[in-house]
């Protein structure tokens, strides 16, 4: 039976595929497999990752099999797990691309909040629907949709356990960009090669940044900007950025992310 999550690679570009038909249900295979191959991609060469999903539903959420007879300790266990592999994520020293269309709940719209930048296609609709059930979101998109959204339009978003569509979810900077359907896997991959193209050690300096950013506020970011900047004057993209710059003009460097 293949996995439920596979790790593919076109060239610099690692794509993480959610491909566990019908629904694409997330079940403890899914997060095994979404798991490892987050680990593996943490010492690989890739230099920017798309977290896309197979088929017409992007995700119906958890499998809520899982639930049925699960204690407490349990479920703090798996749900531990699922935040551990979100914000590892988070933490790749290089730029992620969520690419989401059609149906995208719970998990699968978890682990896209966990991605930089997020994409939609103009179709998909987007829900924490766990109250349906009498839970709450427990995978860390609740605090996700608040750093980006602000608290109230969380709240709103869990306790209604409502659906909500891509111009809603752009206008509410949940997501970075609505395109047309048929469209977001061409138009996605095209922008994550442009990513991976770039000076992929400032990239993670950003990503520092802006982690100091949202932990410490301006403080705590002004505090670590200085250091993290001026590591960079050491990268081999850096000093033959500068070089090029200064012989040939803008715009003509290449980098390797090294």
């Amino acid at each position: 039976m293949a996995e439920p999550v596979r790790l593919e690679r076109d060239g610099p570009v690692a794509i993480l595929v959610l491909d566990n038909p019908p629904l694409n249900l997330f079940n403890r295979a899914t997060f095994e497999a979404l798991s490892r191959h987050v680990g593996e991609l943490a010492a690989s060469d890739a230099r920017a990752l798309v977290w896309r999903a197979e088929g017409d539903t992007f995700s119906a959420g958890v499998d809520v099999h899982e639930f049925s007879g699960t204690r407490p300790s349990a479920s703090e266990d798996m749900f531990s797990g699922l935040i551990s592999v979100v914000r590892k994520i988070e933490a790749l020293p290089f730029p992620t691309l969520a690419l989401a269309h059609g149906l995208c709940l719970t998990a699968g719209l978890e682990v896209s909040l966990g991605c930089d930048l997020f994409w939609a296609s103009e179709s998909a609709r987007f829900g924490l629907v766990e109250a349906v059930v009498g839970l709450t979101p427990g995978a860390g998109g609740t605090q996700r949709i608040a750093e980006r959204a602000g608290p109230a339009r969380a709240r709103e978003f869990v306790m209604t356990g409502g659906l909500y569509d891509a111009p809603t979810m752009e206008r509410w900077n949940l997501v970075n960009r609505v395109v047309g359907d048929g469209e977001l896997t061409e138009k996605g991959m095209r922008f994550a090669h442009r990513l991976a193209a770039g000076p992929t050690r400032a990239h993670a300096a950003t990503k520092r940044i802006v982690r100091a950013f949202l932990e410490d506020g301006i403080d705590g970011a002004d505090k670590v900007t200085p250091r993290v900047s001026g590591d960079l004057f050491a990268t081999e993209d850096l000093q033959r950025a500068v070089q090029t710059f200064l012989e040939e003009g803008p715009g003509k460097a290449t980098f390797e992310g090294r």
